[in-house]
């Protein structure tokens, strides 16, 4: 059969698989079946039990659930809680005041917990219900938070970036590196624009007088912060300083987050039990969509797929921007319907050899494909980060929508710097592998 017919049927397979609600890794392994099929190999059962397995023994991938474990803790815990008692009170003087609760507690808990949907979700329930009591403009207080909840995608330790390093086989150590100047990049400009509006919009801010908040009272606050600024320098600090690897990372900071709600005394065993189930479901979801995706990997290595992709794209004689730019929207339209590891495990096996006959850093690449699945992240029909927002304020999934559409166009404006200034993300990962 003729491989171009064949490459469209899958196509249009995997369409209706997903459409007709499968989950994403059984359509994968569906669609791979079929390929298979399709060119008479009979070896089905046999590529897919070397396949899955090779899929889900990489070393690489024990970090994956135990930061997911350690999120999971932290989400149990009132560090939530004590972040904005101890952000607030330094927050009182700059414009916008209470708003950078939002950007700067999703920063700090993106940190320990690398999943976007519990950093929102988790910053939500606390900041929320207290910036509308306090006569904070709403669809503000939720641009904040739906476009600052996207950071758990991108700050280390980013549960994405572990995928992506697996499956594109760069360092996951190195990736974590790479990421930390864009994440404070977006939190910059997260800041900068709340402030800019807040100049702009004094009419949608508290009317009422607010005391000046003294410097013991500050420094008292910070105290609150300790234990998780503590542990991101625990877990983030041992890997950047060379002393452990993100799966040695990882164990230390269950181990630390464990220490933690011991000591505030908030995590009980019940919530311990439902901590460790929450663990299990997540990692499970991803292991079974890696396993799909590289059987389906496997079986276009036999179709040929990807090998004629990348010919065609080099036929084409696209320069890497004109790449990158319809790789973009490609993007972006998939995570309208599918979360963000999944579009990243669907699309990798096919995208890499393009990318990398475009001459582009499959390092660089991983931070790319984080910020454009971040865009998804907030972009209707189905943004995931727009969902988890609508369950917790109860709005039109419109009225979410346009919330965050500046902070949309945000994550675009940095998605434009780090490609026309590669080195915000190259910079620390050279430097400090020559150390």
């Amino acid at each position: 059969m003729e491989m171009t017919l064949v490459s469209f049927i899958l196509a249009i397979s995997m369409l209706l698989f997903l459409a007709a609600g499968i989950w994403v890794s059984l359509a994968l392994v569906g669609v791979g079946v079929l390929g298979l099929y399709l060119t008479g190999n009979e070896q089905i059962g046999l590529l897919f039990a070397s396949s899955s397995w090779g899929a889900s023994t990489s070393w690489s991938l024990t970090a994956l659930p135990m930061f997911i474990w350690m999120g999971e803790l932290l989400f149990r815990t009132r560090l939530s809680e004590d972040l904005f008692k101890g952000l607030a009170p330094w927050l009182s003087s700059f414009p916008g005041k209470l708003l950078h609760v939002n950007v700067l507690s999703c920063g700090i808990f993106a940190a320990v917990s690398g999943s976007s949907a519990a950093t929102a979700a988790t910053i939500g329930r606390m900041t929320l219900p207290e910036l509308k009591k306090q006569g904070y403009s709403e669809e503000m207080a939720v641009g904040t938070l739906a476009g600052s909840g996207t950071l758990g995608l991108l700050i280390p330790p980013s549960i994405i970036l572990i995928v992506y390093g697996v499956a594109a086989e760069v360092s996951i150590g190195r990736l974590f590196i790479a990421g930390a100047l864009p994440g404070l990049m977006l939190m910059g400009l997260f800041l900068g624009y709340t402030a800019l509006w807040a100049l702009l919009n004094k009419d949608k801010l508290p009317t009422h007088s607010e005391h000046d908040v003294s410097w013991p009272e500050r420094f008292k606050a910070l105290r609150k912060l300790l234990p998780i600024v503590s542990l991101i320098l625990f877990v983030l600090g041992s890997i950047y300083g060379g002393l452990t690897t993100p799966t040695e990372a990882a164990a230390l900071g269950v181990f630390g987050a464990m220490v933690l709600a011991w000591m505030t005394g908030t995590l009980t065993f019940s919530g311990f039990l439902d901590s460790l189930l929450g663990a299990v479901k997540s990692a499970c979801m991803i292991g079974f969509i890696l396993v799909g995706a590289h059987f389906l990997t496997l079986a276009m290595g036999f179709l040929g797929i990807p090998r004629e992709l990348a010919e065609w794209i080099a036929s084409l004689t696209l320069s890497p921007l004109e790449l990158l730019f319809y790789l973009t929207i490609l993007f972006v339209v998939l995570g309208c319907f599918l979360d963000g590891i999944s579009v990243v495990v669907l699309t990798v096996a096919v995208v890499l050899p393009m990318v990398q006959q475009a001459g582009i850093d499959l390092l660089w690449f991983g931070i790319f494909i984080v910020l454009v699945v971040e865009l998804s992240q907030i972009t209707p029909p189905v943004g995931f980060n727009l969902f988890v927002i609508q369950a917790l304020t109860g709005k039109n999934i419109l009225y979410v929508a346009k919330a965050a559409l500046p902070f949309f166009m945000l994550i675009l404006i940095g998605l434009i710097l780090i490609t026309v200034f590669p080195e915000i993300v190259t910079y620390l990962p050279a430097n400090m592998s020559q150390r």
